[in-house]
């Protein structure tokens, strides 16, 4: 699978650069700063395409819109580190209590096949995907969060041979999560990397390897102990690996060892 989407890549994959308040900050003493990054949950297609017209916050009850990177991209690139920068910007400090994401009507999906196939979008989505937050932005400080698209849930098959855009997102911001780095080898082997958090089977991150290299980031993830299993494509022959009890905390990268395919 090719990466076709490298816009804005800030992190690096062997670990993440999170948010941090300086006091030293040249913003207006009435802002925040606020950015949004889209990344990907894989899911069983070849290219997954979404319309992002806008992102707009809710604060203080008010209707922010915000600047918004807009575009048609393909879900199934923001994975092993990739992502998009959705916003980047000032916004009057108070009480964030939702991000909605506004979509377009462009949204299609790219079967096994080779079918390219339009997804049915519901009229609500266009008024934007009400994720709730509930989080006080303070004046100066700046702060980051992650929209983590989970494909295969979001994507709904009907009666009819056709497809449903139901999205489901899991939001987190970086100060208040961490994230588990590494790579696997062979590098060219693709695999798919989920972390499970032990105490709460619900919570769960995944990815996959990127293809030139092997590595792989999963970031906005809770504090806990997780279990990560890699599992390789199919048809490489190999097995996966398990690895059990990796640690995660707030603000700081787990970097995992190199996982070798037998």
């Amino acid at each position: 699978m090719k990466s076709v989407l490298k816009l804005f890549l800030c992190l690096a994959l062997a670990g993440v650069a999170f948010t941090s308040c300086n006091s030293d900050d040249t913003r207006s003493s009435d802002n925040s700063s606020i950015s949004v990054r889209l990344v990907d949950a894989p899911g069983d297609f070849e290219n997954v395409f979404i319309d992002v017209i806008g992102v707009e916050a809710i604060v203080d009850d008010e209707k922010v819109m915000l600047q918004t990177n807009s575009g048609v991209y393909d879900l199934l690139t923001l994975t092993g580190g990739e992502f998009v920068d959705l916003v980047d910007e000032d916004i009057p400090s108070g009480n964030l209590s939702q991000l909605r994401l506004i979509l377009g009507s462009e949204n299609t999906i790219v079967l096994d096949n080779g079918e390219e196939v339009a997804l049915q979008t519901p009229s609500a989505q266009q008024s934007g995907l009400k994720l709730n937050i509930n989080y006080d932005l303070q004046p100066g400080i700046s702060y980051e969060f992650i929209m983590d698209f989970n494909v295969d849930k979001s994507i709904v098959t009907t009666g009819a041979s056709g497809y449903i855009l139901k999205p489901v997102i899991q939001i987190t911001t970086a100060a208040e999560s961490g994230a588990i780095s590494g790579m696997v080898t062979p590098s060219e082997v693709s695999a798919l990397v989920t972390a499970t958090n032990n105490a709460d089977e619900s919570i769960e991150v995944t990815t996959f390897t990127n293809p030139d290299s092997g590595k792989f980031l999963l970031f906005g993830v809770p504090e806990g102990t997780y279990t990560v299993v890699v599992e390789p494509e199919e048809e490489s022959g190999f097995s996966s690996v398990t690895i059990e009890g990796v640690e995660v905390e707030i603000e700081n990268t787990t970097n995992l060892e190199t996982v070798v395919f037998e």
